[in-house]
């Protein structure tokens, strides 16, 4: 085999600045050879981001670093500052998981794109201009002579990384790093991202490291997996031969919490626990104590295991008893699946909706001028209309910008709205005063995406939960410090937790914090704005659960917003695609999934990675092209016709209606409105 790109051996990586030695990459191995793709995965707090940075030699002054670090014969670990320089502008490009950092605001996109090769000397500044036309366009920027002048604010998320990418790549690196670069983009952006990464890196041969928490991602692009945990590297070995074959238990785990796609609608199986603080390595193996096999086995907890082979050739397994985890029977340990609804519970279609809206619309103005004249109309909600019944979840799903918050915060009356009515249990609440709407409130609750951002970190997590019953005074009433007891036990956590602070607490824990606090006045309904998008997966798993659980104790209604079309899936009992302030499909979650009619809808399913390599070569891809318009200017007739692989003279000049489609739940607006045919998913697909 020819040598490596880079070689890693021994790597341990320590922080001293809290004046003792904190542990983060514990003596890993691995090498990355010329057009191969290494995934690197695992939960936060593994050692992920710290390997790629000790790799580019850009750990701080408080990182102490050992072992050896090899890329094409010069040694990281032991480089001077100007041989790291030299390094990092001719063989590594780095991509970073947010472009809005990674580029400097009052610059030009193009002459970023190329400083880096003009400050190395590898072109002149005149032939710069032209080159950095050259490399936007290499990464599809659309008029790329005219967006090389502009700024980034000017740019959207998904031609921001673009940018990056075409930054990392304008020197023709040797090894590509790519440290979640696809984290914070919608499905369909993340697919273009991907596609143009792939082209590029085929092009040029580079090697890359992805490293990443969506196990999606990896079983797409990846040829071989890293699993890190506890700052280790505890299995590795071939893409199809991980997800095939795990022979970890902390990989099977990770499988197996994950919703998937494409997968049966089973009850998730979590990893019980949370992570390892670097700084409270437990000793032994690391997973031990979460882990199902080793958890009460002695020499898991005196021993280390070291990474040995396993299975077949490249495959490894750092466990005492990788062949029992290769023929556990996890099939067997799967719960059952259980109904959402209650036995017994009338069918949630029988009833009347608990919620209806009708037409909401949520417009805002545009100022400008010294005497701030409207200049324009921002319609971020424009026509929505959705109905959602006791014990039911609805999905609310689209790309950032098309308006699901804003309709969500609309129906709490956290924003006015524009035109249209909201009524929950018979009762118009559009724009009711403040005080009538407060005590709608006590039935209708939010809980926000970021967990620790919506809590007070000066307040005990017992105050925090307690709040809303002294806001409406029912403090004592309710049960008083009981009631707060019996709320954090419902939620999976201990009631001797109730003196603690935000801060004290992991990102799953803070996250049932807040679903205690929403659920302390016994709402009817809750809103769920992305409630699990900042979570790892085996955390994110554990939340799933306990809202299925929690909705079917307390017959629930759910308003589920997410981008995350694999959770909805698994959540959801019907489902709403938004698309620039309008509802474009609405269906039964089977109906959507497995037969969509419009475009939109395809496109999005279409571009969801899915965990199972062996899918590769089957699936098709719909890359959208473009962005997603501004809902200041949105185009005429449907609005999805600029970017729509169906689209003709129609679609450009009326608007379609939403209605209902032959064979089955769905309504959909759309003039061309069906299933997709092999002819057109021939034309759309690359």
């Amino acid at each position: 085999m020819a040598e490596p790109i880079l070689s890693v051996r021994g790597l341990d990586v320590a922080f001293t600045g809290s004046g003792r030695s904190v542990p983060a990459v514990r003596g890993i191995d691995f090498d990355v050879h010329a057009n191969e793709v290494l995934g690197i995965v695992g939960e936060s707090g593994s050692g992920k981001s710290v390997t790629s940075l000790a790799i580019t030699g850009l750990l701080p002054a408080t990182a102490r670093v050992s072992g050896s670090i090899r890329l094409g014969g010069v040694e990281i670990t032991t480089a001077d500052r100007e041989t790291l320089r030299r390094m990092r502008g001719n063989d590594v490009g780095m991509i970073f998981q947010d472009p809005t950092t990674t580029l400097n605001p009052v610059l030009p996109i193009g002459r970023q794109v190329i400083e880096g090769q003009v400050a190395h000397g590898r072109i002149g500044s005149a032939a710069a201009a032209g080159r950095a036309i050259d490399l936007l366009r290499e990464v599809e920027i659309p008029d790329p002579a005219a967006r090389a002048g502009q700024f980034p604010h000017q740019f959207s998320g998904g031609m921001r990384q673009r940018a990056v990418i075409a930054m990392a790549m304008s020197g023709q690196p040797r090894l590509i790093i790519a440290d979640e670069p696809t984290t914070a983009l919608d499905v369909t952006v993340q697919a273009q991202v991907l596609s143009v990464l792939a082209r590029r890196q085929a092009e040029s041969g580079a090697a890359v490291i992805l490293i990443t928490h969506d196990l999606g991602v990896i079983a797409e692009v990846a040829h071989r997996v890293a699993v890190m945990y506890g700052g280790r590297i505890v299995e590795t070995g071939r893409v199809e031969e991980i997800f095939a074959r795990p022979r970890h238990p902390y990989t099977i785990g990770l499988l197996r919490s994950l919703p998937r796609i494409d997968g049966a609608e089973e009850r998730l199986v979590p990893i019980s626990g949370q992570p390892p603080a670097p700084a409270r390595m437990p000793s032994g193996c690391a997973f031990h104590p979460r882990c199902p096999i080793g958890r009460d086995r002695p020499i898991c907890a005196a021993e280390a295991p070291a990474l040995v082979a396993v299975g077949a050739e490249g495959h490894a397994s750092a466990c005492h008893f990788a062949a029992e985890a290769e023929t556990a029977d996890t099939s067997a340990r799967r719960p059952e699946p259980r109904p959402l609804t209650p036995e017994g519970a009338a069918k949630p279609a029988a009833e009347p909706p608990l919620l209806r809206v009708d037409d909401l619309r949520v417009h805002f103005p545009i100022r400008a001028g010294l005497l701030r004249r409207q200049v324009g109309t921002v319609r971020a909600v424009d026509g929505v209309s959705l109905d959602l019944r006791a014990g039911e979840t609805l999905g609310l799903v689209g790309e950032s910008g098309c308006g699901k918050t804003t309709t969500a915060r609309a129906i709490m009356g956290l924003l006015r709205a524009t035109g249209g009515s909201v009524a929950f249990d018979g009762q118009d609440i559009t724009n009711l005063p403040r005080a009538d709407m407060r005590r709608v409130r006590r039935n209708m609750q939010y809980i926000f995406q970021d967990p620790y951002a919506s809590l007070n970190p000066v307040r005990t997590v017992g105050d925090i939960v307690a709040e809303p019953l002294h806001i409406h005074g029912l403090f004592d009433q309710m049960g008083g410090e009981k009631r707060i007891a019996e709320l954090f036990e419902l939620v999976g956590l201990s009631r001797t937790m109730l003196d603690r602070f935000p801060s004290e607490f992991s990102g799953g824990q803070r996250q049932r914090i807040g679903i205690a606090r929403a659920l302390a006045l016994q709402p009817r309904l809750l809103i769920l704005d992305e409630p699990v998008a900042a979570l790892d997966v085996s955390i994110q798993a554990q939340v799933i659960n306990l809202l299925q659980d929690l909705q079917r104790e307390l017959r629930l209604a759910y308003l589920f917003v997410a981008h995350d079309l694999s959770v909805v899936r698994h959540i959801s009992d019907r489902v709403a695609v938004m698309y620039l302030g309008r509802i474009v499909e609405e269906s039964a979650k089977t109906d959507l999934y497995e037969r969509p009619t419009h475009p939109y809808t395809q496109s999005l399913l279409s571009a969801v990675p899915v965990p199972d390599p062996a899918s590769r070569s089957r699936r098709k891809r719909i890359v959208l092209q473009g962005d997603i318009p501004s809902p200041a200017r949105p185009p005429s007739g449907c609005a999805f016709h600029p970017r729509c692989f169906r689209a003709t003279e129609i679609c450009a000049r009326e608007r379609p209606a939403f209605v209902a489609q032959p064979g089955g739940t769905t309504r959909s607006a759309c003039h061309h409105a069906g299933p997709l045919d092999a002819s057109i998913l021939a034309g759309a697909a690359r």
